[in-house]
């Protein structure tokens, strides 16, 4: 087959595609957005009528590809590492039900915090469930697993996790790639108690489980992702994890690396490829993206006497992301050689568009909470959290999707007066309903800015299930039709808005205000 310039993201879209999926779902966070992207422009999909839509949050894209895989076909969902944490309720029980059709779960970590709130590992995920996962090292890898990953999942029966990270994710690299596959047809259980969690059924199939982690061990020990490789310098052996293994690589500049290594790809952790690679040096370095995962569970497997070195001693950083440079370091070696940023190339902090129709939504904002030195503003994720930065610096928090509207109420229950609250449309579909409904069923003190901009801004403009229709939802909600006002953030409305918002605060109960106006980046490629 011919090569492919793909990014992993891709690289594990085309895979999924060549594996037959028959639906893929997402919500989009970087860096995982570029998967479904892929699939949704992909002619093989549009001929094949893949499901491809976006889904309103990560939970609902996890339940719905377990719907897919409860009908015996294969389905695809894709998150970053906080979607994780939103899916989490089905992800675990997906371990407990099984699934008939093959059910891949990709998790795109953003170590460094690139574009999130926290550093987060999925490995932990993974073991938690007690599901397989992998972690390519590289974008061919990437694809090859991706295919496999489905294979697998049915043998298995369960879902099974690829675990990337950023810099993997937004990198390229050729691919090489294989005959496709047709898509399975439809099998439902035979058993139509698998997938009812009743108790009595829960701790059958929790058992089941149980039982299947000595199979998915001998999986990792066999299946042949995870290579011991020899190196005559038994000092220290190093178990390099995904993308390091690239890094490594790296710092021996294409050269065979002198010491004996373990490429980790698939897990559960091989413990008897790791106590093998133990029996030849009295010092083990990892290697790995996140938190000290492997690290930790090596001091269970080890005899002891032999040395750990990685994060949590300090040869590596304990928080952000390797580098080149940082494994270079840890095995000794001189840094690769870095080019210099020019001098004329000054650092500067994100910015909103210029004419981003969030601008004028937080001028008037502020100015009305001017006013009210004991309100505070809690906002949520999305392009408008760069309020927070100066000029504006109109907003006081930003901790999860949707935690503006509960928050706001929180500290309305706290006393404070104004609590208002900032949520983009999409946020507002994704998490913010629940928080809503909460103010509505005790007419919580709180006023909702709801800034709709018609897309999902900061991921690149995808669709949002918002667009058009928070009134209409704000209402069937039960919020007074008379507290839900639309407006428009342009300047030549400064005045009106303020009015508007001064108005709505003033209101001991629940008030939702849309800002309703598309974003600039939509508005010029239309």
């Amino acid at each position: 087959m011919k090569a492919k310039l793909f990014l992993a993201d891709e690289a594990i879209a085309q895979g999924a595609l060549d594996a037959g999926i028959t639906g893929a779902y997402a919500y989009p966070g970087t860096p995982s957005t570029e998967i479904l992207e892929y699939i949704q422009k992909a002619p093989e999909a549009a001929a094949r009528s893949v499901h491809r839509e976006w889904s309103s949050n990560e939970k609902t894209a996890m339940e719905e590809a377990l719907g897919v895989a409860y009908a015996g076909r294969r389905s695809l969902v894709c998150m970053k590492h906080v979607g994780l944490n939103v899916a989490a309720d089905p992800f675990i029980n997906a371990a407990v039900t099984g699934v008939v059709g093959g059910m891949v779960v990709v998790v795109a970590d953003d170590p460094s915090m690139h574009s999130s709130q926290n550093e987060q590992d999925s490995r932990f995920y993974a073991k938690f469930a007690g599901v397989p996962l992998f972690e390519p090292s590289n974008q061919q890898e990437a694809y090859t697993v991706t295919r496999d990953a489905f294979d697998l999942s049915e043998t298995v029966g369960l879902p099974v996790v690829i675990r990337l990270s950023t810099r993997l994710a937004h990198s390229r690299a050729n691919v090489v790639t294989a005959a496709p596959r047709e898509p399975n047809v439809m099998r439902l259980p035979t058993d139509n108690r698998q997938f009812v969690l009743l108790p009595a059924n829960a701790r059958r199939n929790y058992e089941g489980l149980l039982d299947k982690q000595a199979v998915l061990l001998g999986r990792s020990e066999a299946d042949g992702r995870n290579q011991l490789i020899d190196g005559p310098d038994n000092s220290v052996g190093i178990i390099a994890c995904g993308i390091a293994f690239n890094y490594l690589n790296e710092a021996y500049g294409g050269q065979p690396c002198p010491h004996p290594v373990l490429k980790l790809v698939q897990y559960p952790v091989p413990e008897a490829m790791i106590r093998t690679l133990a029996g030849r040096t009295w010092t083990m370095l990892l290697l790995e993206e996140g938190a000290p995962f492997v690290e930790d569970a090596l001091r269970g497997v080890l005899p002891t006497g032999i040395t750990i070195k990685g994060r949590r001693d300090g040869t590596l950083p304990r928080a952000g992301e390797l580098s080149p440079e940082s494994v270079a370091r840890a095995v000794g070696r001189p840094a690769p050689v870095a080019h210099a940023v020019p001098g004329v190339v000054k650092p500067r902090p994100p910015v909103m568009c210029p004419g981003c129709p969030h601008i004028d939504s937080y001028l008037f904002l502020k100015e009305v909470m001017q006013a009210h030195p004991g309100g505070r503003v809690f906002s949520d994720i999305g392009c408008y959290t760069l309020g927070a930065l100066p000029p504006l610096e109109a907003i006081s928090s930003c901790v999860d999707m949707g935690a503006s509207i509960t928050m706001a109420k929180g500290a309305a229950d706290a006393g404070v007066r104004p609590a208002v609250a900032v949520i983009g449309d999409s946020t507002f579909t994704h998490s913010g309903l629940t928080g809503l409904l909460d103010c509505v069923f005790e007419n919580a003190p709180v006023t909702i800015l709801v800034l709709d901009n018609g897309t999902t801004g900061m991921t690149g403009g995808q669709s949002s299930m918002g667009t058009g229709r928070v009134e209409a939802i704000a209402a069937g909600l039960g919020v007074k039709p008379e507290h839900i006002r639309v407006i428009v953030p342009l300047k030549k409305n400064h005045a009106e808005n303020a009015a508007v918002l001064r108005e709505e605060i003033a209101y001991e109960g629940v008030s939702v205000i849309i800002a309703r106006r598309e974003c600039i980046q939509i508005t010029k490629k239309g």
